[in-house]
């Protein structure tokens, strides 16, 4: 858990994804999903497509960011991370359900710890 406010869970998530690969994790083998507006990569990736955007999740050669409402239709990766930058609601919660499932080795939540807590019913 990174605690960070809502405003501030994109730049929160994206120094860990820095901090992952100066310590050697292969971009391949992140995934960051946000709970509010999309990042910023993946707006621009979006901009050239559905189709081209989804085909890098299916290449697996570099991080990929997506919407925590498309949580289910990525594939498992050793190294998740949600960044909590909206509301904690539905939506937030299915996400952060699924990330603990799909996070093979290390899961990394970024945002409120309380509202997240409350919102899963426990303590991560």
């Amino acid at each position: 858990m990174i605690p960070a406010s809502a405003d501030g869970a994109l730049d929160a998530a994206d120094e860990a994804v820095d901090l992952l690969l100066d310590s050697g994790r292969a971009p391949g083998d992140i995934l960051v999903l946000t709970t509010g507006g999309q990042h910023p990569w993946a707006t621009h990736e979006l901009s050239f497509g559905e189709a081209a955007y989804w085909a890098q999740l299916e290449a697996g050669d570099d991080v990929f960011f997506a919407a925590a409402a498309a949580a289910d239709r990525v594939k498992p990766r050793p190294v998740v991370i949600v960044a909590v930058n909206g509301p904690v609601d539905d939506v937030a919660t299915r996400a952060l359900t699924a990330a603990r499932e799909h996070a093979g080795a290390l899961l990394i939540v970024c945002g409120d710890p309380q509202r997240i807590n409350t919102a899963l019913g426990a303590g991560v």
